[in-house]
């Protein structure tokens, strides 16, 4: 038994393979909120949370990311392989370990956890699924596998709370037992597991029993040091191992193999006695729902229904609650009007303040609403089948699957697209789906289009319908954009031969209405800050820039004022660049302010033409946009420019959050520099050739 002081707070590491339920199960025991989804890796970085013991004593979790084995074949794999190992400095060894399996696919889960088990600590394995393996005709002996494995072993169902309380009582003991755990090494590796023992032990810092784990990894883990912040092996250690991996080749000894084998060997020995098939069981549920998700045909219809419905709830749903939010913000700003004197701060308050942010926070309804179906589609286990149907036409562009769905979650935002990359194993795939994430049209596009697609079809009469074709198009277009130059990087810059794909589809469940809401609350609860805080200072900023210098005639118009401001002269310098695509010095002021987010060009059209809100959605500032006119008289924003603008903000690279998250996840400042300059460039091409296109056919 292994006690641990009275004085420290217990650690645990909760790790599983992907779809276990371990997030679930996460949530479940500290309450934090997490994001939480069927398919595999979208727990990319480690969590840690804290709960309280049977006793009251606080015990720290870090949720690791999913893996199947620890050797590591990925990104992810490898920061949860060195946590264990206690090989990263910015994040101690766990004391104790919290293994999830799923019970009805025991004899694969099993192999990470006879890994575990090899480092000597305590551990207590989580049967999770039970409901699942019951439903396939499968029986686990939780005496008989406890008995085998020589740690404790408690049945879980997570998703209905069942068995968390006797987890949560095995996880307050004061004392844990030890694994007693072992297996036969095979003959032909035997001297070398224990010469690299030694090695680990007396240069690498190792206890005896994580040395031997360790010396195990080293002869199956192709790259051992796969993430920065992973402490590399000694020299003689890397010597040592350097010298057995090139006598073995010399006289054809497979050691990887070798190893691997034996260690299954041992693995079904213990689900010989443990696992009973009780009956023979028909097509389960998930099984006749696929035969129709997954079908060559039907599949592509029912990812474009579920695509259409989404969209048209942005449209149709969120119209009440957009229209009180905006009544409610026109109604503050006139509420400052009525109780300040005329002057510039009631200005810097009621147009620059609330317009600005009130100009964002309108479309909170629309966001939320995307939200839920993203959260939907991961928590019924629908995303792994767009990830699924997907395959073939990625492979055409020389990706998988796997990198669908990173490139789906960049819907909703690009920062944790790109973070989820770290589930592709393949370094060059990994880097090409950074680097055309950010042209899927994330949701601070979304407030950009619904504003363009309003002064396009002003029309009230115009049916909703032609609304969600156009933004299914905008949709439509990034993603034929990401996918294009997927397949032009992968032909040039990073030339390699598309990978298979292999996905674990993990059985259908009904959605946890508290998971779904928490994740729509928490990206709600980002949106917000972000409004409250980055724009909210652009918007004032915006203001003075806008306002300041005052133009010398006191009766200018707005115009005339704007035009004089700094702002003004800002857009005027680069009107040149981009009068050519129909765009003014005031739509230049948008496209500049864009780059802090791309939602603020919104915001920023609100500021410099004096719209602060009003009862009706986005009318005042629509109506604004349409008044728009050149020097000459002609009106700025046609429908031409409308859908040319649309264009431009479909492939811009206009997001300084999304450019520091690429900078983190490639080390460099070459791949988000490159990003920005043919992101841009190519917005800046295809508006050129859409707008003069367009005149010259006569719209």
């Amino acid at each position: 038994m292994r006690p641990t002081p009275a004085d420290r707070t217990p650690v645990y590491a909760l790790v599983g393979n992907p779809n276990c339920g371990k997030s679930t199960l996460f949530n479940a025991l500290t309450g934090l909120k997490q994001k939480v989804g069927n398919y595999p890796g979208v727990t990319v970085e480690k969590k840690i949370g804290k709960m309280f013991s049977q006793h009251g004593r606080p015990i720290k979790i870090i949720d690791l990311p999913g893996a199947y084995s620890l050797a590591a074949r990925s990104p992810d794999e490898a920061v949860t392989r060195d946590v264990l190992l206690g090989r990263r400095t910015d994040t101690p060894q766990p004391d104790r370990i919290l293994c999830i399996v799923d019970a009805s696919n025991l004899e694969r889960n099993l192999y990470l956890l006879h890994q575990i088990l090899d480092l000597g600590r305590p551990v207590i394995v989580v049967l999770n699924m039970m409901d699942l393996a019951a439903r396939a005709g499968i029986t686990v002996s939780v005496a008989q596998l406890e008995k085998a494995l020589g740690v404790p072993v408690i049945a879980c169902e997570a998703v209905n709370g069942r068995g968390v309380l006797e987890l949560k009582l095995a996880m307050s003991r004061t004392e844990s037992p030890l694994a007693r755990h072992s297996w036969d090494v095979p003959a032909a590796i035997a001297p070398a597991v224990a010469e690299l023992q030694a090695s680990l032990a007396q240069h690498d810092a190792r206890s005896p029993l994580v040395a031997r784990a360790e010396a195990l990894l080293l002869l199956t883990d192709f790259d051992t040091v796969r993430v920065a912040g992973s402490t590399p092996l000694s020299a003689p250690t890397a010597e040592l191992l350097r010298a057995w991996k090139m006598r073995w080749e010399n006289d054809g000894t497979d050691w990887a193999g070798t190893l691997v084998g034996s260690r299954y060997e041992a693995i079904a020995a213990i689900c010989a006695k443990v696992v009973r098939q009780t009956g023979t069981v028909g097509p389960s549920v998930s099984d006749k729902v696929d035969a129709v998700v997954v079908h060559p045909v039907w599949g592509w219809l029912t990812f474009a229904a579920v695509m259409t419905v989404m969209f048209l709830s942005i449209f149709t749903l969120a119209e009440y609650p957009m229209n009180l939010i905006d009544g409610a913000t026109a109604a503050l700003a006139d509420a400052v009007k009525g109780a300040m004197p005329v002057g510039d701060l009631r200005n810097l308050i009621a147009d620059g303040a609330i317009g600005g942010v009130g100009g964002i926070v309108i479309f909170l309804p629309q966001i939320l609403i995307l939200f839920f179906f993203i959260g939907l589609l991961e928590n019924t286990g629908y995303m792994a089948r767009a990830a699924f149907i997907m395959d073939r036409l990625m492979s055409k562009v020389g990706l998988n699957g796997k990198s669908f769905i990173p490139l789906l979650g960049s819907y909703a935002c690009a920062i944790p697209g790109i973070m989820a990359t770290r589930t592709i194993e393949d370094p060059k795939d990994r880097l090409v789906t950074i680097l055309v994430a950010p042209l899927m049209s994330c949701s601070a596009r979304l407030p950009v289009y619904l504003l363009l697609i309003a002064a396009l079809l002003p029309n009230e009469a115009v049916p909703v319908t032609t609304k969600v074709g156009i933004m299914l198009l905008m949709y439509a277009l990034g993603t034929i954009g990401a996918f294009g130059f997927a397949w032009l990087f992968k032909r040039t810059l990073l030339k390699g031969e598309p990978p298979l794909m292999i996905m674990e589809l993990p059985p259908y469940r009904l959605p946890r209405v508290r998971d779904v809401a928490l994740q729509m609350v928490e990206r709600g609860s980002v949106f917000i800050k972000r409004a409250g805080t980055i724009i909210l200072g652009i918007s004032i900023v915006l203001w003075f820039l806008s306002t300041y210098p005052k133009h010398p005639d006191p009766f200018a118009t707005p115009t005339e004022q704007t035009a004089h401001s700094f702002a003004g002269q800002a857009g005027h310098v680069i009107e040149p660049v981009i009068k050519p695509l129909g765009f003014d010095w005031r739509i230049g002021i948008g496209l500049i302010t864009s780059f802090a987010a791309r939602e603020v060009f919104v915001s920023s059209m609100g500021v410099v033409f004096g719209v602060a809100g009003s009862d009706e959605d986005t009318a005042p500032l629509r109506d604004a946009l349409k008044g728009a006119t050149w020097p000459d008289g002609a009106p700025v924003f046609t429908p031409l420019v409308c859908f040319t603008l649309m264009i431009f903000y479909v492939f811009a690279m206009q997001c300084m959050a999304t450019v520091a998250v690429v900078k983190r996840e490639t080390n460099s400042w070459r791949w988000p520099l490159f990003q920005i300059v043919y992101m841009t460039g190519t917005a800046w091409v295809l508006s050129f050739l859409v707008y003069q296109g367009g005149r010259a056919l006569g719209f």
